[in-house]
Parts: structure tokens; C-alpha cells; sequence
């Protein structure tokens, strides 16, 4: 993901209802479900994965999924895996749903890559066949 479509997600996620009490939140709704989005994108596949994978993300995607700034160290603090659990249990999934299929379609469709025929080919060795000069015979297999 780019950082365009990252502020483009986040534009589009800011219009969810927050379900949380506004007392102690650290994390914006917005920025948790942009960085679970962009996890399960890179290939996470639970709470845990997506709570590793944004931890161990640069500085630089961290700044473009707003994940909240830390005044002590003036560092990134990303939410931890119960934080993203939490909120994934908690947000209407239809809703959710509705907000990441509008944001899908508005992506521009990937350049199609022209088809390239491949061709395999694949050597054996007959064993126990032998010419008259005591070379062995090949065998060449062609996989289109």
C-alpha cells in the first residue's frame, strides 16, 4: 500500500461510529482498522500476526497508518494485539464490511502483466542404458 492509499483507507474508515467509551482511548478506531487492514494485506492471519506485524513495521508505514506518537521517546507506539482484538470484536462487521468494499472499488485496477507462455523442461538420465560407445542415453521432457 501506498501512503495515498493509506490516507485514502483511513479517510474512508474515519466514517465508522466509534463503539468504545471515549474515556482512555489511545488509538483512534480509524488508524486500529487501517493497521489490521494492512496486516491481513502483507499476509497476517490472526490478532497476534497483525499485532507483530505493525510492531515490526518501519517508522515510515507506522507515520502513514497514524499509529499514535509517543512523547516520551518521540517514537510510534503501536496498539497491542488485545487493543486490536478488541476493537475487531466490537465494530459492526457490516458496516466495517461496507466501508472496506467502498474503499476497494475507488483502487485502481493492477496493469495487466502480458501472458508469458513458460516451458519446462526436464532432463533424466535412463539408467542402465547405454550406447555402443558407453555414453548413456537422455531423455529430454518438454512441459508447456
Amino acid at each position: 500500500m501506498t501512503v495515498t492509499e493509506c490516507t485514502s483507507l483511513l479517510e474512508q474508515l474515519r466514517q465508522l461510529p466509534d463503539p468504545r467509551d471515549r474515556r482512555g482511548i489511545r488509538h483512534t478506531l480509524a488508524s486500529v482498522l487501517a493497521v489490521a487492514a494492512a496486516a491481513v494485506l502483507a499476509g497476517a492471519r490472526s490478532c497476534t500476526a497483525i499485532g507483530e506485524w505493525i510492531a515490526d513495521a518501519p517508522a515510515q508505514v507506522q507515520a502513514a497508518l497514524e499509529v499514535r506518537r509517543d512523547i516520551c521517546d518521540n517514537g510510534r507506539r503501536p496498539p497491542h494485539e488485545a487493543t486490536i482484538r478488541r476493537i475487531l470484536q466490537s465494530v459492526d462487521a457490516d458496516t466495517l464490511d461496507a466501508v472496506l468494499t467502498a474503499w476497494l472499488t475507488t483502487r485502481p485496477q493492477p496493469v495487466a502483466l502480458p501472458r508469458r507462455r513458460a516451458i519446462a523442461v526436464d532432463g533424466k538420465a535412463l539408467r542402465g542404458a547405454r550406447l555402443s560407445d558407453g555414453t548413456t542415453i537422455h531423455l529430454l521432457v518438454l512441459h508447456s
